[in-house]
């Protein structure tokens, strides 16, 4: 059960014109389950992404990246989008490249396009081969059921171990001009950017340029989907894609005009509450954790102390156990690579609550306090370093018995 997450609510989510939704049940891995995703898009639309970052990155990522590279030069602008469940393509060599190829080809034959023109992604198992022929036979299926308002059927067809789908929509007047949104992401182990086991997917109405869109997705990524964890693992498959599809009022070509900086701040916010979505939904995730470390000599570095807490597994389980034992907390900013880190001039909060104090338990600071936060389902934790002026936010949840029980069966 997924920590204080609604499940989405296909009546709310919104088309964005220019963007047509399919999706087929072809038993990629288990029978009559959404499992093929096709996202369509008008000509005129513009594409951007950000990939994971892991070196045994899956066939599809580096297919979408060479396609990505065409439609940045003008070569193959990108006319859709296919996704697949139940099966990563990645760590299957030269044979998984041909068929994460031959899945783009055949998308491109019903849809009139070129193969370079689509844009293939892939979540599930690693080292297993693709199941072309069952991917390929439920293209039909797909592009058949082509329509605007399938947001939700497309967030259900690119889940794994999510325990439910994830989607969302937004509408705001910027200029004057109406922009919607709407996005789906999926994700629930493998879990920690640059980026993670996860897919993310936002459509805008607005027209925008290449260049300004590829500035736009790392923006929106960095403050989103590259400040989320679950278990600290990066996963191959890892990819977070921005289409602007051209189809709305809201033109935007320069990345220094104000109509950039509102479009570039709702996107990012936008992608914010999808990423939270997937550490809400954490395998066996318990509780929602916001770790924010301030005081810092630079945001990274902040990050890498966030992170450190973050992916402790000591601290993780103590959550899971509301036990307040914080002192690993203390012990995973330690160790956090700083390497000048005065902790004389720590302190560290649990919510309202101080527990330790120029690097020492806080004189004040009663264990029922601490027992009082942890029993919660949201929690915070807030370093300050005394360092800087620099901060950083990272999102987390607990580690729990089901996250063992989930990966240990995850192939059954």
């Amino acid at each position: 059960m997924a920590v204080n997450l609604p499940l989405p609510v296909a009546a709310d989510l919104k088309p964005i014109a220019g963007v047509d939704i399919g999706y087929a049940m072809a038993g990629i891995k288990k029978a009559n389950r959404k499992d093929v995703l096709v996202l369509k898009l008008a000509p005129g639309a513009t594409v951007a992404g950000v990939f994971t970052t892991n070196r045994f990155c899956a066939a599809p990522v580096q297919v979408s990246q060479a396609h990505l590279a065409l439609a940045r030069r003008g070569q193959a602008p990108i006319r859709a989008l296919l996704v697949n469940t139940g099966n990563a393509n990645a760590g299957t060599g030269e044979s998984g490249l041909a068929d994460a190829r031959a899945s783009c080809a055949a998308l491109a034959q019903l849809l009139g396009c070129q193969a370079e023109q689509i844009l293939p992604f892939s979540t599930g198992v690693i080292l297993e081969p693709l199941p072309l022929q069952r991917l390929v036979a439920g293209l039909p299926q797909a592009v058949a059921g082509l329509t605007a308002d399938n947001w939700y059927n497309a967030a259900e067809a690119i889940m794994t171990t999510d325990t439910q789908p994830k989607a969302a929509s937004r509408t705001l007047q910027i200029a004057g001009k109406t922009v919607t949104l709407s996005g789906i992401s999926k994700g629930a182990g493998m879990m920690k950017p640059n980026m993670a086991t996860m897919l993310g997917f936002v459509a805008i109405d607005a027209k925008v340029a290449q260049p300004v869109l590829d500035r736009m997705v790392k923006q929106a990524a960095d403050g989103s989907f590259n400040c989320i964890t679950v278990d600290g693992d990066t996963s191959t498959n890892d990819s977070f894609m921005l289409i602007a599809s051209g189809t709305g009022q809201l033109a935007v070509d320069d990345a220094a005009s104000p109509e950039y900086a509102a479009l570039a701040q709702a996107v990012t916010e936008f992608s914010r509450s999808l990423a939270q979505m997937i550490v809400r939904d954490g395998e066996g995730a318990t509780k929602f954790i916001t770790v924010t470390v301030e005081g810092g000599t630079s945001v990274e570095e902040c990050r890498k102390v966030a992170y450190s807490i973050g992916h402790s597994p000591l601290v993780k389980t103590a959550f899971f156990a509301s036990d307040p034992n914080l002192g690993r907390i203390l012990c995973a900013i330690g160790y956090a690579g700083i390497a000048d880190l005065d902790v004389s001039k720590l302190d560290l909060y649990l919510d309202d609550v101080l527990v330790a104090k120029n690097g020492g338990r806080n004189p004040d600071y009663l264990e029922a306090d601490g027992q009082r936060v942890m029993q919660q389902s949201e929690i915070t934790i807030r370093v300050t370093l005394g360092r800087g002026s620099s901060a950083a936010t990272i999102w987390t949840c607990d580690l729990s018995h089901e996250y063992v029980t989930i990966n240990a069966d995850y192939r059954s």
